[in-house]
């Protein structure tokens, strides 16, 4: 006997729920193992129960749909349901099997989970982008106000403001902040174009610091200078970030 596909829910609106979970009645081969409210839950559970596939709304209390996939270490298949059709292009650019905008019909739900079951089938794994997907919420100008991180078990929102540096760790950042440090799977290029400039500034390949959080520069060769922070961490700059520094410090 053919195993059945397991599903996860994830919306905050419970109307939405029940509507899935009233279409999915049509599809006895998809076994509903879930229903989350939020993003944290919903991390949670594909961690402990791993689903085939997920209905997951974007827009949602705590973190957003996107920042909950950047969790994420195995992706299932994901259909988006969501009142918010801004996104529909950078989901599908990431290989997401369809974006369903809400108000929607059994008819049009019905060829989303048809895709994601001959997706399943076939054995097509979903994009690995899926995880930059909550980047591509930030349009041009726009600036970070936080960053989700995974810690262990637990997911910790870390506001902007609670940063003191970024550094570089290979293909992933190490966020300090005051109650320790946490790795984040993203690239200092995107910071440094998502972190308002008025607040921070890269002063290395390796180092993006927030310039309240300086407190004296002190002398290290012609051409650049060692940055003291105000935990007692020492970074050095280089010749193109110090030149920034001044212009932005005026020294």
């Amino acid at each position: 006997m053919k195993p059945q596909l397991k599903a996860l829910i994830i919306d905050d609106e419970e109307p939405a729920r029940i509507l899935i979970r009233s279409y999915l009645e049509s599809f006895p081969d998809i076994s509903i193992i879930g229903e989350c409210a939020n993003g944290f839950e919903g991390m949670k559970a594909i961690q402990s129960d791993k689903p085939d596939l997920i209905f997951l709304d974007i827009q949602m209390p705590k973190i957003s749909g996107f920042e909950m996939l950047e969790l994420l270490d195995e992706y299932p298949q994901v259909i988006f349901s969501t009142a918010f059709d801004e996104f529909a292009i950078k989901a599908f650019e990431f290989n997401a099997v369809d974006y369903l905008l809400k108000p929607y019909s059994r008819d049009r739900f019905a060829q989303s989970v048809n895709k994601a079951i001959e997706r399943i089938n076939q054995k097509t794994g979903p994009a690995p982008g899926l995880s930059k997907l909550a980047s591509g919420m930030l349009t041009p100008g726009m600036y970070l106000d936080r960053i989700v991180v995974r810690s262990g078990q637990k997911i910790k929102v870390i506001a902007i403001d609670q940063i003191e540096y970024i550094e570089a760790e290979d293909d992933y950042v190490m966020v300090y902040v005051s109650d320790g440090r946490y790795l984040k799977q993203m690239t200092m290029g995107y910071l440094e174009e998502h972190l308002d400039p008025a607040e921070f500034i890269r002063v290395h390949r390796s180092h993006i610091v927030r310039l309240s959080q300086i407190v004296q520069l002190e002398p290290y060769d012609k051409e650049t200078k060692v940055l003291v922070m105000k935990s007692g961490k020492k970074i050095h700059t280089s010749k193109a970030g110090l030149k920034k520094l001044r212009e932005v410090l005026g020294f």
